[in-house]
């Protein structure tokens, strides 16, 4: 009963207060953080990865890459497997392209004291490549990568930023302790496992539309659509508001 009222809670129409000095907050909550997957949302997208992955280990395109290996009978098959995408992703790091709207996005965010944080499928290496290429001096903590399990779209990962931040529900997870309240965050992704962890942890989700993946604004996972990234800078200065309640706003 107590999950089937978080996942209830989390479908309400979710909004937040404006960010900019002096707003009134019309009763609704404060944002508390912003949460970022990587490929495809902080850079450009990088698909041809996930054939090139999908061929070296031998799946099609129905099977999930990250399954599949961690299915793997033997830890030294899972290595292999794992380090022969690794070492695809190393290759396609030196080809990344920052979004549009990145920095002017992430110094908004840090002019507004919103904590920021990063929950993605990569491994450390591509992550910490585009950090350190675009956005040194922007703190993004936890970062979240594919090295903790379960993988999105599992709402663990924005779970454990929730609680890292000191956002704290009133259920246990399975550890017995407190689980992390995502319900003042904001999910921003490019793919339906982003809008499903997001919608599953109780965060607001935001997808960063291209060109591969416009079906997905209409899914019910998802809250939000834009284009580039500094669209959210105004968004979040007069109060997010997802699709549902824009709606009925205007109407």
């Amino acid at each position: 009963m107590r999950r089937l009222l978080s996942v209830m809670a989390a479908r309400k129409p979710r909004q937040f207060a404006p960010l900019r000095p002096g707003a009134s907050s019309e009763g609704s909550p404060a944002l508390q953080g912003v949460v970022f997957d990587v490929d495809g949302t902080l850079c450009k997208p990088q698909n041809y990865m996930f054939a090139e992955m999908r061929a070296v280990l031998g799946i099609p395109k129905s099977v999930d890459i990250l399954d599949h290996i961690y299915a793997l009978p033997t830890p030294e098959a899972r290595e292999q497997a794992m380090e022969s995408i690794r070492s695809i992703e190393r290759t396609a790091m030196v080809n990344q392209v920052a979004q549009p709207g990145l920095v002017e996005l992430m110094n908004y965010l840090d002019s507004r004291n919103i904590p920021k944080g990063i929950c993605t499928r990569n491994f450390e290496q591509p992550v910490a490549h585009l950090l350190t290429k675009f956005l040194a001096g922007s703190r993004f903590e936890p970062v979240i990568t594919r090295e903790f399990r379960p993988p999105k779209p599992h709402p663990a990962g924005i779970l454990h930023i929730a609680r890292s931040w000191g956002l704290i529900g009133q259920s246990a997870n399975t550890d017995g302790d407190a689980a992390g309240d995502a319900t003042r965050l904001i999910m921003v992704g490019d793919s339906v496992d982003d809008m499903a962890a997001g919608r599953r942890a109780g965060a607001a989700t935001v997808l960063l539309v291209n060109q591969v993946n416009a079906h997905l604004a209409e899914h019910d996972d998802t809250d939000l659509a834009i284009t580039r990234l500094d669209e959210l800078v105004g968004i979040l200065e007069e109060g997010f508001r997802c699709r549902a309640t824009a709606s009925a706003a205007m109407a």
